[in-house]
């Protein structure tokens, strides 16, 4: 199974874990499994089927907006990163 490392903010609506196991041939499928597993998440990673635009997923070092999106395909041995964008003045 693939498996999601989770940014320490968003921790508290996986039950606090780290990395979370998820299914998906593609990091769309990938993501709306954790978002299964753990609905809460759903409103702080998507805006309607689109990640929201402070949300940035990475496969390895790339970020997947270069690469071809949700749409991306991975494999079971592939690991993702969620690295929210934060602003500050």
């Amino acid at each position: 199974m693939t498996s999601i490392k989770i940014p320490t903010p968003l921790r508290v609506y996986t039950n606090n874990q780290a990395q979370v196991s998820v299914s998906g041939t593609t990091v769309g499928q990938a993501l709306n499994d954790l978002t299964d597993q753990y609905p809460e998440l759903r409103q702080h990673l998507f805006n309607g089927a689109e990640l929201r635009n402070f949300v940035n997923v990475f496969l390895d070092d790339e970020d997947v907006r270069f690469l071809d999106g949700l749409n991306t395909e991975i494999t079971a041995e592939d690991n993702l990163r969620i690295i929210p964008s934060i602003a500050g003045g």
